[in-house]
């Protein structure tokens, strides 16, 4: 196979991992609190292949040689941390953050982070006569000592900026508890899960992806809860479109070299001197 073939083919299959992370993006463009992706690649072994020692003439102001590479590989996809705008809804339980902070959830395999702030209550069966703050996929939304929150079933429900649950009830009104704020140090460190989930990365604490709030304390707090608005995605649809009419044209001109390669790989098999 020629090195015309390697190439094409590497490269088409890189731009196809780029259209499944523009089509991802597309597809979240009405995600509450979904963060865009980019990816971004590299060559794969580039080298100099040496010219003909008759290309070697006096005078010649540089070394003969020409770089060969094989297309491309997808080295990394990057994640757009930038906060999406906010939806107002008028419902005092969802929730947006303003600032670089994320919400705490009891996700399957621990605790998990997310920006999306659409809570609602659920009967919990095992506290009779109180509710639990859940998410749209039903994690118990965590407190600063990564609880549950309870709330009594007849109370009334408000969270303020500093992210207290506040309940008023016939008895009068309390702080519940207080929303975990995780203000995220280091992207990187999370893994991002199914329905816009993250969770630490294999082998890193909280600690070192997070910012403690303990070395902060007596400190103003970063960021605040916005009761009754919803982050929306930050994707900007535009924008994607653009690179996916981009990306389309690439993939057709790869193509296109594969299929000239191979026309020119038969010719050249079915010669006869």
């Amino acid at each position: 196979m020629n090195n015309s073939m390697i190439s094409a083919m590497v490269s088409m299959n890189a731009i196809q991992q780029r259209l499944d992370v523009i089509a991802d993006n597309i597809a979240n463009v009405d995600t509450v609190g979904y963060k865009s992706k980019d990816s971004s690649f590299e060559d794969v072994l580039t080298q100099v292949q040496g010219h003909h020692k008759d290309f070697t003439l006096d005078g010649r102001a540089t070394p003969p040689g020409f770089n060969m590479g094989y297309g491309m590989r997808l080295a990394s996809i990057v994640e757009n941390t930038d906060p999406g705008s906010h939806k107002e809804t008028g419902n005092p339980l969802d929730l947006a953050i303003e600032g670089n902070a994320m919400f705490a959830v009891e996700g399957n395999g621990g605790v998990a982070y997310t920006r999306e702030g659409g809570f609602h209550v659920s009967p919990d069966p095992q506290n009779p006569g109180f509710v639990n703050l859940v998410n749209n996929q039903g994690y118990k939304v965590l407190n600063q000592d990564n609880n549950p929150i309870l709330i009594p079933e007849n109370g009334k429900v408000a969270v303020d900026a500093a992210g207290q649950v506040l309940v008023e009830t016939p008895a009068g009104r309390s702080v519940t508890g207080v929303l975990k704020l995780a203000e995220l140090q280091r992207p990187e460190g999370l893994v991002q899960m199914d329905g816009n989930l993250y969770m630490l990365a294999a082998g890193l604490t909280e600690a070192e992806v997070f910012e403690q709030a303990a070395a902060n304390a007596g400190q103003p707090p970063k960021s605040e809860v916005r009761s009754g608005f919803l982050e929306q995605s930050n994707v900007n649809y535009s924008e994607e479109m653009t690179k996916m009419m981009e990306v389309q044209r690439a993939y057709q001109l790869a193509a296109r070299a594969l299929s000239s390669s191979d026309t020119m790989m038969n010719l050249a098999n079915t010669m006869r001197g």
